[in-house]
């Protein structure tokens, strides 16, 4: 019989077993996407909110002191573009974009660095697809280097929220 172990009872797996102070883990947090030296921290008014409410949520989450900071610096140095007026149809910061390419038709909101999300077709403005794309109006083609190579693509459309 084991140490521990009482009327047959096999001894417990240390697999099984907790050494830690027993509280429970701190939860796991990407890191802030990096933003370029000198390159303003460019937001939507949805970024914003979104960055107010992840910080609001730290304490619940038992969240370190440096990375309750980093969110406080990204908040603090946030700078909300709004929808251009006019010409709405040139891709400025916060566009919804429809490109034509070898690959079919893709369409990306371009956004802030916290915003970016590939899976949800959101880009980071500093982006190579991003920065392609521009100051360009539907109907403009842009060459951009992509996993696949370079490639060739139509701007379909140009939409604003």
């Amino acid at each position: 019989m084991g140490a521990g172990a009482s009327g047959g009872d096999a001894p417990l797996s240390k697999a099984f077993t907790r050494e830690d102070d027993g509280a429970e883990p701190a939860p796991l947090v990407a890191p802030r996407a990096p933003l370029p030296e000198g390159v303003p921290n460019y937001v939507t008014e949805r970024g914003l909110a979104q960055l107010r409410a992840e910080l609001a949520v730290l304490p619940a989450q038992r969240a370190s002191a440096e990375r309750r900071a980093e969110l406080e610096r990204r908040i603090a140095s946030a700078e909300v573009v709004p929808p251009p007026a006019e010409p709405r149809g040139t891709v400025r910061f916060g566009a919804t974009i429809t490109l034509d390419g070898r690959g079919g038709r893709r369409r990306y909101q371009i956004v802030g660095v916290d915003e970016a999300a590939a899976a949800e077709g959101k880009i980071a403005f500093v982006s190579p697809l991003a920065r392609a794309v521009l100051g360009r109006s539907a109907g403009d083609t842009v060459h951009v280097r992509t996993p696949r190579g370079e490639e060739e693509l139509e701007i379909a459309a140009v939409e604003y929220d």
